[in-house]
């Protein structure tokens, strides 16, 4: 906070002008860093004199005037301006704002103690409806967690490393499709697909065909063909189908363009 008062000296040890306007000095002093500035008043006579000090204050961007008097025209452009005026003030500068600080520091205090604390309430409704969406999801995640404890134990147990060594060759082309086969006999969710190619690349299978049968896994779905034909027509179901296998394809082999541009 910013305090601009006027005063017969350029030091805090100065009696406070008796007008604000005509007063030799003006001090500034900021209450946060005990810094002042004395400056010299622009004029310290004639009519314009009281509007150069208005202006000086204002422009020093102070936010109270501590004065013995303020004419009502300088107390308007100020109040105007956002600055505070005290008006009545007598000593030094240094009494003046020892006064000042202390009844500020009073009325901050009294609006703090007039403030009412914060009461907080739970609702019991709110609080039933997030335990009901709480139990709703854990609800709907525990079969896919299941699902997923269930498929690793299945591939570990059943699918022997010798099996898949025959079925992925290596070679990037046949990987791709083998992948992309294997991965559109199922309809599986990203989470258990993920399981998956996780065990794959743990026994060797190439990048290409763990990415090609994790895209065929959730969206091409041979498994459910006669449903989705079903429901939105044989054309539609098979071209989509068709699509999905041939951009599962591409997407293993550009896999492994994209990492080996990487490495390189």
């Amino acid at each position: 906070m910013k305090v601009a008062i006027p005063a017969e000296g350029p030091d805090l040890s100065s009696r406070v002008g008796d007008r604000l306007g005509l007063s030799p000095y003006v001090l500034f002093v900021d209450l946060e860093c005990k810094h002042f500035e004395p400056v010299r008043n622009p004029r310290t006579s004639g009519n314009s004199a009281g509007m150069q000090v208005v202006a000086l204050i204002i422009a020093k961007q102070s936010n109270v005037v501590l004065t013995k008097w303020c004419s009502p025209i300088a107390n308007k452009y100020l109040s105007a301006s956002g600055v505070k005026i005290l008006t009545g003030i007598d000593g030094s500068v240094a009494e003046a704002l020892e006064k000042f600080e202390k009844s500020h520091m009073k009325s901050q205090m009294e609006k703090l103690e007039g403030l009412t604390p914060i009461s907080w309430k739970i609702d019991r409704r709110v609080t039933a409806q997030a335990v009901r969406s709480a139990s709703n999801q854990i609800r709907n995640l525990l079969p896919v967690v299941i699902g997923v404890i269930f498929l690793v134990g299945l591939f570990t147990a059943f699918i022997s490393k010798e099996s898949l060594a025959a079925l992925f060759s290596g070679s990037m082309w046949k990987d791709s499709f083998w992948g992309t086969s294997v991965g559109s006999l199922f309809a599986g969710n990203p989470v258990n697909s993920y399981v998956i190619g996780r065990q794959l690349l743990d026994v060797g299978i190439s990048i290409v065909a763990v990415t090609a049968l994790i895209c065929s896994w959730v969206t091409v779905g041979l498994a459910q063909l006669s449903a989705e034909s079903a429901a939105l027509g044989w054309k539609f179901a098979v071209s989509r189908n068709l699509s999905c296998f041939g951009l599962s394809m591409a997407i293993g082999l550009a896999m492994m363009f994209i990492l080996g541009f990487l490495g390189a």
